[in-house]
């Protein structure tokens, strides 16, 4: 199978772009000055469905003309331009985990951090040596993610070069997430590692396993982290700080706030007695956390006793 897959992709590479030929663009990947891509002048971006003139193609990568730019060659990831065609589509067939990326993650696991902890073992991070006790992430949940299940349901049709960078945790160099005005808010106030680009990181390795595109990816992880920040749970840290509590008198509150057997779905990871993070797993097919709470598994917690820590060091 394996020796197939590997014939077909030789088939279909060297058809995708020849110089001197003009592709459609099938992402909207930001244009680079130089192969580096540290530069981008004017902030430039293909369009999507727009044919663009292929002047050369290096390792992963293509030199397009941008016309009506100062500098008009641009370099963007081959990606950008990848072609569906009939060699695609068998490849697919023999591919069940492609297939299955492309649907919406059934299951999810929403990761929401409790900030004071993790700044207390993560000092160095910029949002870390910032942090106030003014700030919303020092007395609310902030997001970490929402991960599609199962756990190595990651880099979904992400190209090598972007999870070489993002395993190496370059992300700063990782593309540019087009999200509206709306989203990128709420994004840097309720993700406090963006940053640090945790959101270009998080939508590369988890969101592009979602099902949708990123601004619908994080406009259903903030939705969900703002029913917990409005509820009781919240409230409860907010209220407990420095104090020890239980993952059994968490889980009881679950209840309470979002339906009896809630609980069961929600686990705590904690690191040096403190408790870092809720896990809540969850199911899909609404916007009601309380109704994905009771779709979601039931896995083992890694920790069931922490501190909520303060703000500080």
């Amino acid at each position: 199978m394996n020796k197939i897959k590997f014939l077909l992709f030789l088939i279909v590479v060297p058809i995708l772009t020849t110089a001197n030929e003009y592709q459609k663009a099938t992402q909207a990947c930001p244009a680079y000055n130089n192969m580096k891509h540290t530069t981008n002048t004017n902030d430039v971006k293909l369009e999507v469905g727009k044919e663009y003139r292929v002047i050369d193609h290096k390792k992963g990568q293509i030199l397009t003309l941008i016309k009506g730019e100062r500098i008009a060659q641009r370099w963007v990831d081959e990606s950008c331009f990848k072609q569906k065609n009939f060699f695609d589509k068998i490849v697919s067939g023999l591919n069940k985990k492609s297939s299955t990326n492309k649907q919406t993650s059934k299951q999810n696991l929403l990761a929401i951090s409790w900030q004071n902890a993790f700044c207390q073992t993560h000092q160095y991070k910029k949002e870390c040596r910032n942090m106030r006790a003014n700030d919303f992430g020092a007395s609310h949940f902030v997001l970490h993610g929402l991960w599609p299940q199962p756990r190595n349901n990651l880099y979904c049709n992400v190209d090598k070069k972007q999870i070489g960078m993002d395993k190496n945790k370059q992300w700063y160099r990782l593309n540019k997430l087009d999200l509206n005005s709306t989203v990128r808010e709420e994004l840097q106030k309720y993700m406090t590692g963006y940053s640090s680009n945790l959101h270009r990181h998080e939508w590369i390795k988890h969101g592009t396993c979602y099902g949708t595109d990123a601004n619908r990816y994080y406009a259903d992880a903030i939705n969900l982290l703002k029913q917990i920040n409005n509820s009781k749970i919240q409230k409860y840290f907010a209220t407990h700080i420095n104090r020890t509590v239980t993952l059994k008198d968490i889980r009881k509150l679950f209840d309470r706030e979002f339906g009896k057997g809630a609980g069961e779905h929600v686990t705590m990871n904690c690191k040096n007695g403190l408790i870092t993070e809720l896990w809540l797993h969850i199911g899909s097919g609404s916007d009601n956390l309380k109704e994905l709470l009771q779709r979601g598994e039931t896995p083992k917690s890694r920790c069931y006793k922490g501190k909520i820590d303060a703000v500080g060091f």
